[in-house]
């Protein structure tokens, strides 16, 4: 009787054990989640958007050339979009 008395003992102390580590590790992965959460939830930082490249003197004269060119007849149309894409993207 006295070893089936510390066998439950023993087993209980190690059941005890084992769900007191237990927990502590579900509150620790429970509070690694919440900050997770936290940082998920948190609104990025808008920032500003950078202002449009102004257009210079030259790209201005070019598309005027080119209006110029299509309005005389000497571009078709697909023929302007296509250079002034050009010229827009340079």
């Amino acid at each position: 009787m006295p070893g089936l008395v510390r066998g439950v003992a023993r087993t209980a102390v190690i059941a005890g054990t084992a769900t007191a580590v237990s927990n502590r590790v579900s509150r620790r992965q429970a509070n690694r989640w919440a900050q997770q959460d936290q940082y998920a939830s948190a609104e990025p930082q808008q920032y500003a958007a950078p202002p449009p490249a102004a257009m210079t003197d030259e790209k201005l004269a070019h598309l005027k050339e080119l209006g110029e060119l299509r309005a005389a007849g000497v571009l078709t149309e697909a023929e302007f979009e296509a250079q002034k894409a050009q010229i827009l993207a340079a």
